[in-house]
């Protein structure tokens, strides 16, 4: 199960990357896609979860399977005692992106070791395999700056870019592929960011306020992100950050 010895403090924002053993896929199909992003939102709590929550919880997070949507029932009622704010995440065939900001004594280290066996359990009981599903431990910078905590929020945003464009950052963009590119990223469901430009996707699982405070509102999010993308993310002023 990923683990980390440093201690974090609260109110430590910081950014984490958990990979695959031996660079394993950690998602095969939607199925596994759904499962993680159940499993930092189930797995974000300090309390025990009843069967009956545990089922109200994926069943509205079966509604969102039609792809993003602006049906408020997706929005549920929050009953957990939370270890962090998940501000930003990116799902990746074999790796996850994180930025989570501490709000209980060893909150990040729990909350990831929680992840770590509840979905390394699922994956070994689907694929009928054994032993660690994550690499052993995690990760992790801690951010300083506002600037910086914006650099690394565009960098887990585009990640998945990647997946379409594989050297976007080292080749020019031409203008038409630029909007195709902006267009995945909107649309890329395993990530936070349809929700930070107000297209309902999984809010139930990320603190959207204090990054939208920090941006000035979606738009400038938004702004901020294509900028990025248009700078080809600035990777070596910031590189210490990303984690490559």
């Amino acid at each position: 199960m990923p683990y980390r010895k440093e201690k974090f403090e609260n109110g430590d924002i910081v950014h984490i990357i958990i990979r695959g053993v031996d660079g394993n896929l950690l998602f095969r199909d939607r199925d596994d896609y759904y499962r993680g992003i159940f499993s930092i939102y189930e797995f974000n709590n300090l309390n025990p979860v009843s069967i009956k929550y545990r089922r109200e919880i994926i069943n509205r997070f079966k509604k969102s399977i039609r792809g993003p949507t602006s049906d408020k029932s997706i929005i549920m009622p929050d009953k957990r005692d939370k270890m962090v704010e998940v501000l930003a995440f990116c799902f990746m065939p074999n790796h996850i992106h994180l930025l989570v900001r501490q709000i209980k004594d060893n909150g990040i280290t729990e909350f990831m070791r929680k992840i770590g066996t509840g979905y390394g359990g699922y994956i070994n009981r689907k694929y009928k395999r054994q032993g660690h599903v994550f690499q052993s431990s995690f990760n992790a910078v801690k951010i300083i700056t506002d600037e910086q905590l914006r650099v690394v929020f565009a960098y887990i945003h585009t990640n998945q870019i990647s997946l379409v464009y594989k050297d976007w950052k080292e080749i020019k963009i031409a203008e038409e592929d630029f909007g195709k590119i902006i267009k995945f990223v909107e649309n890329y469901k395993w990530s936070s960011y349809p929700d930070y430009i107000g297209i309902k996707n999984f809010p139930s699982v990320t603190q959207r306020d204090f990054m939208l405070e920090l941006f000035g509102g979606e738009n400038n999010c938004k702004n901020f992100l294509e900028e990025y993308i248009k700078n080809k993310g600035q990777s070596k002023k910031y590189s210490e950050l990303f984690l490559e």
